[in-house]
């Protein structure tokens, strides 16, 4: 393990002061050094709070695979198991679930009357193992949240769309996290990229930059072709220094106030009539906030109005983006409209969210690892002839980054706890 946060006790001589860095960061920078060396082992492992055994199990990892992407935790599933279900067993709970569709108390009545006995939480598993559980699992919400002061945080979505005769409508909602002070809310003909980024620059104009953006896994601001999730409009985002915090799949609890102002925006729209044509969506959308924001009291804020607990941000939004400033002696290339590489005659797949940005290269034994600001996105394996996703996050303490996104399913408890049912 390399120790990161906690207090690594060595003896007094040798004692190092904690190390705060990302342990991905930190095991992907010794075995860099580690593969090549020219350090002693044993140097290295002292300067990285971990152990000989540590070392050498990290560095062989690397040597065998060859790719950084091996260097990262394993499963520690065990590889056999001896009280294992009788495979036997478990393709006649699969059947039955096929042919039933019953749930796994109902199918422990059924195994019984066939003489096989297995508990009811074996049987889900066994289920859910095989693929056939069709509900959504949401998971537990341990706890609400709210920021501290406005602009801290807000969140962002998209309520289901309104079928029009002329078409569709798809509200567009982005809502402050502390004062639930609706700060956009849009009436889109479709979801796009382009149309909700012309929003947000308006809404960015008018009320300055929050510190960070809550938003679910939808296609416009998370993408599942790239290991951070990058798209077009979260790469915008980022350039205006604006940290990325998205929920984890079919879990909406985390995204509570939004999700609420959904169902307060339903409610206002049956009151007032919903719109039959699209011209007439955005004066309603803009009577509903008015209302919502400065006229409707809200439970959640001890009776308060929205517009009584929200100011503007002092983060005003940068009309021209400055690029990023690698460190001093970096190699820094440009990806194409494609967002590819250019190497020893070949184009090589980055990721195409960052076409036409500056990223950096770093050559290490035979490959290049690339990365935009503070993360690393791609590893490219000029011998093999490959790339290879790569989500390991910089160092950021050592270049001053102004943002950090985060990585599929890491957030912790102070940058995104769970929410529960929300009073608004």
């Amino acid at each position: 393990m390399l120790y990161t946060s906690v207090s690594v006790f060595l003896p007094r001589r040798s004692r190092m002061p904690w190390r705060t860095t990302k342990v991905s960061d930190q095991r992907m920078q010794f075995v860099m050094r580690a593969a090549s060396r020219k350090e002693p082992l044993s140097a290295l492992c002292r300067e990285f709070g971990i152990s000989r055994p540590t070392g050498y199990l990290w560095r062989g990892r690397y040597e065998h695979c060859r790719t950084l992407t091996a260097v990262g935790e394993l499963s520690r599933r065990p590889h056999r198991c001896p009280s294992r279900t009788d495979p036997g067993k478990a393709q006649r709970v699969v059947a039955l679930r096929q042919q039933t569709g019953w749930g796994a108390k109902k199918l422990q009545v059924l195994l019984a009357e066939e003489g096989i006995s297995l508990p009811v939480r074996t049987i889900h598993r066994l289920v859910q193992r095989g693929g056939l559980l069709n509900e959504a699992a949401h998971g537990p919400a341990p706890g609400r949240f709210e920021r501290s002061e406005p602009n801290q945080l807000w969140q962002m979505d998209s309520k289901g769309k309104y079928p029009l005769p002329d078409g569709e409508c798809h509200p567009l909602c982005i809502l402050d996290d502390h004062s639930r002070y609706a700060v956009g809310l849009y009436a889109l003909p479709t979801l796009s990229g382009e149309r909700a980024q012309a929003c947000l620059v308006e809404t960015f104009r008018r009320y300055g930059l929050p510190e960070a953006m809550l938003m679910d896994r939808g296609n416009l601001w998370w993408s599942p072709w790239n290991g951070w999730g990058l798209t077009r409009l979260s790469v915008q985002l980022i350039e205006q220094g604006i940290r990325l915090l998205y929920g984890r799949v079919c879990h909406p609890q985390t995204q509570g106030k939004v999700e609420r102002f959904h169902r307060t925006l339903g409610i206002e729209l049956r009151h007032r009539g919903v719109p039959a044509d699209f011209a007439h969506w955005p004066a309603v959308l803009a009577e509903v906030r008015f209302s919502y924001n400065h006229q409707r009291p809200h439970e959640a804020l001890g009776m308060q109005r929205p517009a009584q607990r929200y100011r503007p941000s002092p983060r005003s939004y940068a009309e021209r983006v400055r690029d990023w400033e690698y460190p001093q002696g970096s190699e820094v290339r440009r990806l194409n409209s494609r967002g590819m590489l250019y190497e020893q005659g070949r184009r090589w797949f980055v990721c195409e969210s960052l076409a036409g940005q500056s990223v950096r290269v770093e050559r290490f034994d035979g490959k290049l690892l690339v990365s935009y600001r503070h993360m690393y996105i791609r590893e490219v394996d000029l011998e093999r002839g490959c790339s290879r996703a790569l989500v390991v996050a910089r160092d950021r303490g050592a270049e001053n980054a102004p943002v950090a996104l985060r990585a599929p399913s890491a957030f912790s408890a102070q940058d995104t706890p769970e929410e529960s049912n929300e009073k608004i």
